[in-house]
């Protein structure tokens, strides 16, 4: 419930606290007094959008800011959990400030948020409705929301939702099967052909340099004899190479060590390059043998390079390219298998999941029209005690051609307020007294299943007097019990029954209006009934009348 309102620079309101309890709270005063002009500081609280023209004059920015107690509301947990605030026992703290110049801001427990996420939050708070305002009660959402708590299914309503997401799911995820398996077949043949062309190909990542090496060979294949079988008999092979005339140069160093055996550390020098040139005389002599002059291989070679070339300039640019699309085409190839299987997989599971939504509507349209035809004697039979002789209130159903999340039909409240007149949506009940009292009607109905913590009523008693505005009276006292209420009133009836009573009041300062408010108690809440009641306030019958009231 709404336990404090703290207004500041709004309209006439300078500096304004208000502190509310539980059960009836009502605000009385001057016509022109600024009674209004509190509910719309509240509804500015709670989501309503800020426009400048609302800051007092002579100040930068308009503040309001309430404190809530939501105890541990699920609704209201939820959503701050969403929106990754925190709250301290339960408390809720709702800012929100509009500036004359520059943008308008918003908090909730100090955290900095949007008007839309303030919004979403006051609206689970509080349940504002003012003479013109259309409040969530007209809203289809809202209707359908209300029937199904008072037929006792919002758990069922909620399993129903939650088995449409489960078919939307299987829904989606069939297209998207089928849209994939659509866009591989109409690319089929040429998938299968880019695969069966790579793949009987047979590539290897390499295979060019390794093609490209062996074909320079046996393009050379008779130089690269003729120089290695020459190295070979220069170095080792003819009876004046390299190697044999190395022995004389041995035996020449020999004779000169037996002289100068200091000449010896040479003999590793000459020995290291005897050995080494007679190693590579015999691989020459090897290498001239294994070469071999073999047109049809180099042939074959050229072929294998321009098949290379061609896939390469098709899918390449390089071989890895060529590779990797050979692979791609197969795989799509087998995504087409494998979306035949999971299509059926997935038309076996929407195909249960249907069945399973179709059931849980069949469930609910029960619950509902069994709850609809209650609901709407029960209304019916308030509407003459609020003043609405002949009145009478239906939910209709309306099956829906296709169901959806929130079942198979669509509900609407229609009222029709006078005898002999076709009931009308709930929504184009001309009057906005009469549709007031008609949200009276439902919500002193429907207080034991409305999760709204306050309920705002400004101006319900408008066109209301007499016996009507007792059965007004008892009506907002029964909604109370469930409810804090709070109510702009002018009905002294309404008043006496409050457990607190609020006085607004306009007073001049410096030359500019300024808006108080102040609970009374005692004598000053008698003086105010007796204002209220119409006749003369300081009068002993006027002040006695009042007293009455409030004994009563």
């Amino acid at each position: 419930m709404l336990l404090e309102l703290r207004i500041r620079d709004y309209a006439v309101i300078e500096r304004l606290t208000l502190r509310l309890g539980p059960g009836l709270n009502v605000l009385t005063g001057e016509t022109g007094a600024g009674k209004s002009i509190v509910v719309g500081a509240l509804s500015l609280l709670v989501g309503e959008r800020a426009f400048a023209d609302v800051v007092r004059p002579g100040a930068e920015r308009a503040i309001v800011e309430g404190v809530f107690d939501a105890g541990s509301d699920p609704g209201v947990t939820e959503v701050l959990d969403e929106l990754g605030i925190e709250t301290d026992d339960g408390l809720v703290i709702l800012r929100r400030e509009v500036a004359v110049e520059g943008r308008n801001r918003a908090w909730i427990n100090g955290a900095s948020a949007t008007a839309t996420m303030v919004g979403r939050i006051g609206d689970l708070l509080v349940d504002l409705h003012g003479q013109h305002d259309h409040d969530r009660l007209l809203h289809a959402e809202a209707q359908r929301t209300i029937l199904d708590a008072y037929a006792g299914a919002p758990d069922l309503a909620a399993e129903l939702e939650h088995a449409w997401r489960a078919v939307a799911e299987s829904r989606e995820r069939l297209a998207h099967v089928e849209t994939r398996r659509r866009e591989v077949e109409m690319r089929a043949d040429l998938l299968h052909h880019t695969a069966s062309e790579i793949e009987r190909a047979a590539l290897r990542e390499g295979e060019e340099e390794e093609l490209e090496a062996e074909a320079r060979l046996l393009d050379h294949a008779e130089e690269l004899a003729r120089l290695s079988t020459q190295l070979h008999e220069t170095l080792y092979a003819a009876e004046s190479s390299i190697t044999a005339r190395l022995d004389g140069v041995r035996r020449a160093l020999a004779q000169l060590q037996r002289i100068d055996e200091g000449v010896g550390e040479w003999q590793p020098l000459l020995d290291e390059a005897f050995h080494g040139l007679q190693e590579m005389g015999r691989r020459m002599g090897d290498y001239a043998a294994r070469i071999e002059h073999d047109p049809a291989r180099l042939a074959e070679i050229h072929r294998r390079q321009d098949l290379l070339f061609r896939l390469k300039t098709r899918y390449g640019p390089g071989l890895a390219d060529v590779i990797e699309a050979g692979r791609a085409a197969r795989t799509e190839l087998e995504q087409l298998d494998a979306a035949g299987f999971e299509r059926s997989a997935l038309e076996q599971q929407l195909s249960e999941r249907r069945t399973r939504h179709a059931q849980l509507c069949a469930s609910l349209t029960a619950k509902r029209r069994d709850a609809a035809g209650r609901l709407s004697s029960e209304i019916t039979t308030r509407l003459p005690e609020l003043g609405m002789d002949g009145g009478r209130f239906q939910v209709d159903l309306h099956e829906i051609a296709e169901p959806a999340a929130q079942g198979a039909e669509r509900v609407e409240f229609r009222i029709a307020v006078n005898a002999g007149f076709d009931a009308q949506p709930l929504a184009r009940v001309a009057s906005g007294g009469e549709l007031s009292r008609v949200m009276l009607a439902l919500k002193s109905t429907l207080a034991r299943v409305d999760r709204t913590p306050t309920l705002v009523f400004d101006e319900i008693d408008a066109g209301v007097g007499g016996r009507v505005a007792h059965r007004v009276t008892d009506a907002l006292r029964a909604v109370a019990e469930h409810h804090q209420v709070f109510v702009v009133t002018h009905l002294p009836q309404i008043a006496s029954r409050a457990d607190q009573h609020l006085y607004v009041e306009k007073q001049e300062r410096e030359g500019r209006a300024s808006t108080t408010v102040r609970a009374l108690e005692g004598d000053e809440r008698v003086d105010e009934l007796a204002r209220l009641l119409g006749g003369d306030p300081e009068s002993d019958a006027s002040r006695e009348h009042a007293r009455a009231m409030l004994a009563g």
